[in-house]
């Protein structure tokens, strides 16, 4: 049993070991396993789990108790083994049943996956054609197929939820189908997607895994070895994951517990987070892959490979060991107890840039580097053998770096002097000024205190990108905050000494902190009727700015004079006048606040204010010349019918009301 581990996550390979040949008696093998002590160590979980040749895909039943293995494409359709169907390479389909081989037929077309829906009882079939061939189980025929836009699919799944059929075709597309009316209900566009400003694509993306978890969520992996994740109500992919490789994603799988997604490539088997798409830990075998099966409701991964021999992964992070293996847990428990050095443990990881700096480049595709993911395994003996001949004195920068350490740590304990920002300097004051005071009280022992804003990662774009910078000229502020000015002007006050004393200080010194006069807090707390007063007069001021503004617009756009311009007709317009295009020119090279007055002035529109300061719009539509003629034909219509009417008040019922006939 092999163990490594990549990012604190410890996987166990159980199928390492060496395997003993089947044609050896039973003498021999209790011999070598004395003398060998890689055969007596070695764990054989599940015996002969081998294939001829090799293994292109593997699957666990539903009740857990059974594991099948083939070269072809299957599907088991009972919680058991009793009832199976396997894809063939030759267009043919079987049917096998508890006692072996049941029924054989074919399919037109060469077929490449196969999903089961069981509300109806029929099996879809995608291959090398643009039709999903349907076979009906319970009738024993086949149906209409279903025609899709796409040359040829590759693989298809059906929602266990909702029953949405959805199949990946060669042009990089999803085509989900509702199999109730037979209707294709959506399309996305995975290959247009999955091109990234990180991505290196050479050839057109193709489909090459679908599988679905829950009702909203589905993942798509394409031949270029990205995979994206979708939600169903949205065509475009929440995250977008790439593997790096370029190589087609062989097979997808969901993680609920721990909220992961297993994608798979030929090279590597990558977890990461759904959510944030950071990888939790990965996955390499020794040999190609096929297909990776997890086991349901634990953590052990099944992997079909370019080998005769399966691939058997124990992960306990993801959950515990199947009950027939429960033993597992105890083996593992004891290996984390009493810890051995692992074959990492004697190696130094390098990259290329590391090979340059210690001169060791020439050594590249040599037995001394073995090659990994993106640098290179050494021997770590002799890593630190040639970097102290590169660098005799690293023991001695080393010493300097560590004092340095120290220096700075003594130099963190000292009052810092306070460093406003470039962008809201008067805001980050304020937020100083309200932290010390919620320093100096005294539930602030008890209270658990709440990060600061100056030091949240997601507000520091606030005081640094001057698109932020508070406006306090403009006139929602003004009406906002009608006291904010009696304060503002103390804390400018306060903001220029910082700056003076920023300038004139070089070097760290300790800042006296004082109380707050009375006076101070004294004007902080005014009452309702000195705010209302300040909010008019704030209000008047605004008036007074606005009207000042009109006058000068006004005088502007007396001083304009049109020059003579030509003007071009598109087809279908209706020409009016060179006035009325003109005046539209003009009016599209003003700005929208000068766009709305002119409407508001016409009637059109109507901007006005509220109690809060907040504004109310009411847009009126303008009627053309023909709906204002129709109206006043329709009103002459109106009169003209009054005016030809005849009453029937004089004519009179001989019959009463309450008479009845015998």
């Amino acid at each position: 049993m092999q163990v490594s581990s990549l990012n604190e996550v410890k996987i166990y390979s159980l199928s390492c070991g060496k395997s003993l040949p089947e044609w050896l008696s039973d003498r021999k093998k209790r011999a070598l396993q004395k003398k060998d002590v890689d055969v007596r160590r070695r764990i054989e979980l599940i015996q002969d789990f081998e294939m001829p040749t090799v293994c292109t895909t593997i699957k666990v039943s539903k009740d857990g108790q059974y594991i099948l293995a083939t070269v072809v494409t299957f599907e088991i359709l009972s919680d058991d083994y009793s009832k199976v169907v396997f894809l063939h390479n030759d267009r043919y389909i079987e049917f096998h049943s508890q006692s072996g081989f049941y029924y054989k037929t074919r399919i037109p077309k060469f077929g490449r996956d196969f999903s089961y829906h069981y509300p109806s009882c029929d099996l879809y079939f995608v291959g090398a054609s643009s039709e999903v061939y349907r076979l009906n189980l319970e009738q024993g025929r086949y149906l209409n197929p279903l025609q899709t836009d796409a040359a040829e699919n590759n693989v298809c799944d059906i929602n266990s939820v909702h029953g949405l059929f959805a199949t990946g075709t060669i042009e990089g597309r999803v085509e989900c189908w509702d199999p109730r009316t037979r209707n294709r209900v959506g399309l996305l566009d995975c290959a247009l997607n999955s091109v990234t400003a990180d991505s290196e694509i050479n050839n057109l993306p193709t489909i090459s895994a679908l599988k679905f978890n829950g009702a909203l969520t589905m993942a798509v992996g394409t031949s270029t070895g990205q995979v994206l994740l979708y939600d169903l109500r949205s065509d475009k992919p929440l995250l977008v994951k790439d593997h790096q490789y370029g190589l087609p994603i062989k097979s997808v799988h969901f993680q609920d517990s721990l909220d992961l997604i297993l994608s798979a490539d030929s090279r590597i088997i990558k977890m990461w987070n759904k959510n944030s798409g950071k990888i939790f830990t990965s996955l390499e075998p020794e040999h190609d892959l096929n297909d990776v099966c997890l086991y349901p409701n634990s953590g052990m991964l099944l992997t079909a490979n370019e080998t005769p021999k399966m691939g058997i992964y124990y992960i306990p992070v993801l959950g515990p060991a199947p009950r027939w293996c429960s033993f597992l847990d105890n083996l593992t428990e004891e290996l984390e107890e009493n810890p051995e050095s692992t074959v990492y443990d004697d190696y130094k990881f390098v990259t290329k840039k590391d090979l340059e700096n210690l001169g060791l480049t020439h050594l590249i595709g040599s037995p001394f580097l073995r090659a990994y993911m993106h640098g290179f395994f050494m021997d770590i003996r002799l890593y630190h053998k040639v970097k102290l001949m590169v660098n005799p004195f690293a023991y001695e920068e080393y010493r300097k770096d560590k004092i340095r350490q120290k220096i700075e740590e003594t130099r963190a304990q000292r009052v810092q002097l306070k460093k406003l920002p470039k962008v809201n300097k008067e805001l980050a004051l304020k937020l100083i000024e309200e932290e010390e005071e919620k320093q100096k009280s005294t539930w602030k022992k008890k209270v658990k205190s709440l990060p600061s804003i100056l030091t949240d990662d997601r507000f520091k774009v606030m005081f640094e990108n001057p698109d932020f910078q508070v406006d306090e000229e403009s006139e929602e502020f003004r009406l906002l905050n009608p006291l904010v000015s009696k304060i503002s002007e103390k804390r400018k006050k306060k903001l220029r000494l910082l700056e003076q004393q920023e300038l004139r200080e070089k070097e760290e010194e300790e800042e006296p902190e004082g109380k707050p006069s009375d006076a101070e807090s004294s004007e902080s707390s005014d009452d309702e009727k000195a705010w209302v007063e300040e909010v008019r007069k704030q209000r008047r001021l605004l008036q007074q700015e606005e009207k000042v503004k009109r006058q000068e617009r006004l005088k502007e756009d007396q001083q304009t004079v049109l020059k003579p311009q030509f003007y071009e007709i598109k087809a279908g317009e209706e020409f009016r006048s060179f006035k009325d295009s003109a005046t539209k020119q003009k009016l599209m090279n003003k700005t929208l606040e000068d766009r709305l007055k002119i409407e508001a002035k016409n009637g059109t529109l109507s901007v006005s204010d509220t109690t809060v300061g907040s504004k109310q719009l009411t847009f009126t539509l303008k009627r053309s010349e023909q709906q204002k003629k129709q109206q006043e034909a329709e009103k002459l219509h109106r009169q003209e019918r009054k005016r030809l009417r005849r009453s029937a008040g004089h004519l009179k019922s001989r019959h009463k009301r309450g008479r009845s006939f015998h």
